[in-house]
C-alpha cells in the first residue's frame, strides 16, 4: 500500500491563543478581520448568510479574545469543496503560524468529512507560503478561477479588460 503523501508537522498555535469551530463570529466581526487583511467591505446581511450556508468554520482568537483568524468551508458533498474567507490579522505577530494552523486544520477536517473532494481556495498573498507548505498548487495546469465584483466599474464600448479577476487558485486533491 502506497501511502497518500507525507504531511508536514502539524502546527501549533502561540501560548493563549484558541482554536474554534463552534464559536461563530459576528458579521461585524468578522468585517473588521477581513477589511484589515485588505479585503473590501461585506454587507453584515451577506456575511450572515455565507456565515449560514457553510459547512463548517474554524475561527482563532488571540489572549484578549479578538478575533484574530478565520477560514469557513463549502462543499457539494460530492466533489468539490472551497475554502472561503482564510484570513489572519496582519498585525498579528504570529500571522504565518495562523495561516498554518487555519489550513492545517481545514485540511484535516475535509479529509475525514470529504475525502474524494477536490479543494480550491482563493486566498490573499500572505497565505500563500502556508497553502504551498500544506500541498496546495498554484493555477495548475494554467486553470485560473474568475471573480466579478459587482461593483465593478462598467467598461466603454469596445474597451475589455480583465485585469484584476484573475486571482491565484490553488488547488489540492485530497
Amino acid at each position: 500500500m502506497i501511502p497518500f503523501r507525507s504531511q508536514p508537522a502539524s502546527p501549533r498555535l502561540p501560548e493563549g491563543y484558541t482554536l474554534s469551530s463552534e464559536d461563530l463570529p459576528s458579521p461585524a466581526e468578522l468585517n473588521q478581520l477581513l477589511m484589515s487583511c485588505g479585503e473590501q467591505g461585506r454587507k453584515p446581511e451577506r456575511l450572515r448568510l455565507g456565515l449560514e450556508r457553510s459547512a463548517w468554520h474554524f475561527s482563532v482568537r488571540d489572549r484578549s479574545g479578538t478575533l484574530v483568524g478565520f477560514v469557513r468551508a463549502t462543499s457539494d458533498q460530492a466533489l468539490n469543496a472551497n475554502l472561503w474567507d482564510l484570513a489572519a490579522s496582519p498585525t498579528d505577530q504570529e500571522q504565518a503560524i495562523l495561516f498554518s494552523v487555519l489550513v492545517q486544520k481545514a485540511l484535516a477536517r475535509l479529509r475525514k468529512e470529504l475525502s474524494g473532494c477536490s479543494v480550491s481556495v482563493a486566498a490573499p498573498p500572505a497565505a500563500l507560503q502556508a497553502l504551498q507548505h500544506h500541498g496546495f498548487l498554484v493555477d495548475p495546469g494554467g486553470i485560473r478561477a474568475m471573480g466579478l465584483s459587482l461593483e465593478a466599474p462598467v467598461l466603454s464600448k469596445g474597451e475589455t479588460s480583465m485585469e484584476g479577476f484573475e486571482p491565484p487558485t490553488l488547488r489540492t486533491g485530497i
